[in-house]
């Protein structure tokens, strides 16, 4: 897997100094700064504590399964912004590399709020998911307003084999909206969601 993160920290020093501090139990793989600047953490075959508790497509322990980046940005709790050009433009090229090394499938890659709905945020609905996946980094669906609209009864188990935990469906949903239905992040269903979801579930 692949997981992507925000720091939701005031600074990249702070950041580097959190996740360089064997006390603080949590560190990533990569950490790129919002100069572009990419900061290699920990080696890729070895353990990350970047997901915490965490589920994917029924799997737990996903520190054991996965590579982790931190996106220098302050996050919903310190003023969370934009991912300027120059990160995003030296993101791209540290996930392909990772991709081409382990064989992530696209629905692998994924946000922390995808693996922990209920305890994350990150990296949020400012993060632009439709532009990896142009560049083959995960998925994005193509919009189809002839998509089927999902009836309350199918949700659930949508979310479920996209990857969702979906032990909490309110946090669940607003997961999936946060990665691809960005313009509202409600843990509602709305129609406009639920096609989404039907989309993203015809690309698995």
């Amino acid at each position: 897997m692949l997981v992507l993160h925000y720091t939701g920290m005031k600074s990249c020093d702070a950041a580097l100094e959190r996740l360089c501090d064997p006390a603080a139990e949590v560190s990533a793989h990569y950490l790129i700064d919002e100069a572009g600047d990419v900061f290699a953490l920990v080696d890729e075959s070895q353990r990350a504590w970047h997901a915490g508790v965490a589920m994917w497509r029924g799997q737990s322990n996903i520190n054991s399964r996965s590579v982790g980046i931190e996106l220098v940005n302050p996050g919903h709790e310190y003023g969370y912004r934009d991912f300027p050009e120059a990160q995003m433009t030296a993101l791209i090229p540290l996930c392909q590399g990772i991709l081409a090394r382990h064989a992530i499938p696209a629905r692998n890659v994924v946000g922390h709020s995808d693996v922990a709905p209920v305890r994350k945020a990150d990296p949020g609905e400012r993060f632009d998911w439709p532009r990896l996946a142009a560049a083959g980094i995960g998925l994005w669906p193509l919009p189809d307003d002839r998509q089927a609209v999902l009836d309350d009864a199918a949700i659930g188990a949508a979310l479920g084999t996209i990857g969702y935990d979906i032990a909490d469906m309110e946090a669940a949903i607003s997961a999936f909206q946060r990665h691809f239905r960005p313009s509202l992040v409600d843990g509602q269903a709305d129609p406009e969601t639920r096609r989404s979801i039907a989309a993203v579930l015809s690309l698995i």
